[in-house]
């Protein structure tokens, strides 16, 4: 059984698939196959959305427990952006009291061709968006995003975010490699604050978590 909900401190997280439209140099896949225990790659071409659902009901005690689900695994989530929709309905109408939180790249638009945040907007209560770095130059570095403009796409993305007032936040990770990677941390928050986002610094860990 691939392993599509999955759980870390007793937090909830959905492994949707394992694409992405970033290769981050820091990110814990290229590291190991698993989060404490749970194998994370999978075959996307067998994950559907009736599949997450299924295995959310097998653990329904522990997510209300938890009181919050994140879409968070090792890939993109909003690279199966339908699936997100059907799924997070499924969770506010089975689950009112449950918290949805994305972890995303901030790609989403692009990859669907369109604004999403709209649709995205009433179905959850927070986002975290990949800010990595404070310039274009800097973030293709650590990113390494597979196509042009990827760092104006994520800022785009974010702004429409906090404008359709969900609760965002805009994350760096740093002492990765910082010989290599020079992160302004100062200016990486005021780039979140400037457009209405909370701002998170998270310390570079080897195993992820």
């Amino acid at each position: 059984m691939q392993n599509l909900v999955y759980f870390l401190y007793d937090k909830a997280y959905i492994n949707l698939t394992n694409a992405c439209t970033n290769a981050c140099r820091f990110c814990v896949r290229d590291i190991k196959e698993d989060v404490v225990g749970s194998k994370l790659w999978l075959d996307d071409k067998e994950v559907r959305a009736l599949d997450v659902i299924e295995q959310i009901e097998n653990n329904k005690e522990k997510i209300l427990k938890s009181g919050e689900i994140v879409f968070c695994g090792y890939g993109e989530p909003l690279t199966k952006f339908e699936d997100v929709i059907e799924i997070s309905k499924y969770i506010k109408k089975s689950m009112p009291k449950v918290k949805i939180r994305i972890n995303t790249n901030g790609h989403g638009n692009f990859i669907a061709k369109k604004n999403i945040v709209p649709i995205l907007a009433p179905l959850i209560d927070s986002i975290s968006i990949s800010l990595n770095a404070q310039n274009e130059e800097i973030y293709n570095a650590i990113s390494k995003p597979k196509f042009e403009g990827a760092y104006n796409e994520m800022l785009k993305f974010a702004k429409l975010c906090t404008e359709e007032k969900i609760d965002t936040t805009l994350s760096i990770v740093t002492n990765y490699k910082p010989e290599l990677y020079k992160i302004d941390v100062f200016e990486c928050e005021n780039i979140a604050k400037n457009i209405g986002a909370k701002f998170k610094n998270r310390e570079w860990i080897e195993n992820g978590y």
